[in-house]
């Protein structure tokens, strides 16, 4: 293999590549990025076997060939390169790097050693706006579970019907539900469970970049097309929770508040708050048309905030996760916010004002 490729290319290949490595004792191969020639452009690729990735980026190829090296090594020299060309030759089995007064030999392995990447042939059954997708990801993401206790909420669970797209994910303490409406209707509805190391990889491809985001299905295997990358991902088996029944169908108590200030209120109480102790309560009273939110804890002290708002209903007082709390204003991207809920038992509904495609709901951790 020989071919010269710019570093700012290169690199940014490599950065996304490298992210799917990990190090693994077992398979050593894993560890590495397979580089190799493909219809007139080097192609990156990695995976851990349960992710794989491949990366398509431009460079003037002279010989055909390919090898895989260690992701680090090969990543951290690209990185501290100038941004120059490259040359890059395959001389047995070592991957020769210069670029102007630099140069690197890697040591590297037999593409043949390489894990095969599965293949999706099937046609995309949704095509979106990727950043459209990344958004909506980002406003669920924080909601999976990260215990391995109950495998099927360890991952963002995706329903696609009729013209929408519905990214939800629960610990059991808290669920983020986010719509996204298509263009283009599918035929058949179709539902399944993407881990979440997945969407985190899909979120930091797409970043702040533009294009259509192509999703495929295959059995137990989803791919992601976007630009020139592809995300291979297992999906995860077992049957999402139906957190539907979960959702009051209807509310007693109602406030409507400003969403900074809200947020300022939690966040100011969490300083008030401990690993043992992470409650705070939240108290909507009807009378002076305020939510006051305290915190206290015997080692710091005590917090107590007052916000105005527009309540109808009864008084209330619950105490929630602040941390949930403060994850669900982050993701209301509106001036004002609205709070539900029936009693002080009961979850709470945190929703954008006049937006009907998000929601969040928090289960209180205990009441007084």
């Amino acid at each position: 293999m020989k071919l010269i490729c710019t570093q700012e290319n290169l690199i940014k290949a490599l950065n996304v590549a490298e992210k799917i490595v990990g190090r693994n004792v077992n398979l050593p191969i894993l560890n590495n990025i397979l580089l190799e020639t493909d219809d007139g452009q080097l192609k990156l690729s990695s995976t851990n076997l349960e992710i794989g990735l491949n990366y398509w980026t431009r460079g003037k190829i002279e010989k055909e060939g390919s090898l895989t090296v260690p992701a680090k090594i090969i990543t951290n020299f690209v990185m501290n390169l100038p941004k120059k060309n490259i040359e890059i030759e395959v001389k047995n089995e070592t991957l020769n790097l210069k670029c102007e007064n630099y140069q690197a030999k890697i040591k590297g392995v037999s593409a043949q050693e390489f894990p095969i990447i599965p293949k999706i042939k099937e046609e995309p059954l949704v095509i979106l706006p990727a950043e459209e997708f990344k958004n909506a990801a980002n406003r669920v993401i924080s909601s999976v579970a990260v215990s391995e206790t109950r495998p099927e909420i360890t991952g963002v669970f995706m329903k696609i019907e009729k013209d929408n797209l519905t990214l939800a994910a629960t610990d059991s303490y808290r669920l983020a539900e986010k719509k996204i409406k298509l263009q283009k209707p599918v035929q058949e509805s179709i539902s399944m469970i993407i881990p979440r190391t997945t969407i985190n990889e899909l979120i930091y491809i797409i970043g702040e970049n533009q294009g259509e985001l192509k999703i495929s299905i295959s059995q137990n295997q989803i791919l992601f097309n976007f630009n020139n990358i592809n995300l291979v991902s297992r999906l995860i088996d077992g049957q999402y929770p139906d957190y539907q029944q979960i959702i009051p169908n209807s509310f007693k108590i109602k406030a409507i508040i400003k969403t900074a200030e809200l947020k300022n209120a939690v966040k100011i109480a969490g300083f008030f708050t401990n690993a043992q102790v992470s409650g705070i309560k939240i108290k909507l009273d009807l009378p002076t048309n305020k939510i006051k939110v305290n915190a206290e804890t015997g080692e710091v002290g005590a917090s107590n905030s007052e916000v105005e708002a527009k309540i109808e209903g009864d008084s209330v007082e619950v105490i929630f996760n602040y941390k949930y709390i403060l994850d669900a204003l982050n993701n209301m991207l509106t001036d004002q916010v609205i709070l539900e809920m029936n009693d002080s038992s009961s979850p709470v509904l945190l929703k954008p004002e006049n937006v009907k495609d998000y929601l969040y709901l928090i289960m209180p951790i205990k009441t007084e």
